[in-house]
């Protein structure tokens, strides 16, 4: 039981023993110690604190690159009614292009048919002419075949030069 109940003089030199060793620890280890922790805990606030900032910028840098994006994307929306805009002019000038085109070739069309309609006109007229004129000069031959029609048809003739 010797070892459960300790001597006076043990007890004694361990409690200078504990004494001495907090008095060092005092004077010099819990100043490293504690200094050491306010170090680290720095460290870490700092870190803490450094983690904070990165991720402001994280999502300040996802704001911005979100912002970028939809600015691009109201871009394109916007290029893409301007082209829309554009294809639309372009069908209606090439339409108007066509259309006054067409009444350009369609003018030109009714000029060209009133003239050969003229033309046709005035050949048909020459050839009636030309016919009546030939079935004249039958019938005139046919009449004056013969002395006495010869004859009326002179006096008729300067009868009339006379009254003119």
């Amino acid at each position: 039981m010797e070892l459960f109940t300790p001597d006076f003089g043990l007890v004694f030199w361990m409690f200078v023993a504990f004494i001495l060793l907090f008095l060092v620890l005092a004077k010099w280890g819990w100043p490293v110690i504690l200094k050491s922790m306010d170090s680290r805990a720095d460290t870490i606030d700092k870190g803490v604190e450094y983690a904070r900032e990165a991720k402001e910028q994280l999502d300040n840098a996802r704001a911005e690159a979100q912002k970028y994006v939809e600015e691009a994307r109201e871009r394109q929306a916007e290029m893409l009614r301007d082209a829309a805009k554009m294809k639309s002019q372009i069908i209606e000038e090439a339409k108007k292009e066509a259309s006054a085109e067409a009444s350009k070739v369609m003018e030109a069309a009714k000029v060209s048919i009133e003239q050969s309609r003229k033309e046709a006109e005035l050949q048909f007229r020459n050839e009636v002419s030309k016919f009546s004129l030939d079935i004249a000069e039958k019938m005139v031959r046919k009449q004056l075949q013969d002395d006495k029609s010869q004859q009326e048809l002179v006096n008729k003739m300067l009868d009339e030069i006379e009254k003119n």
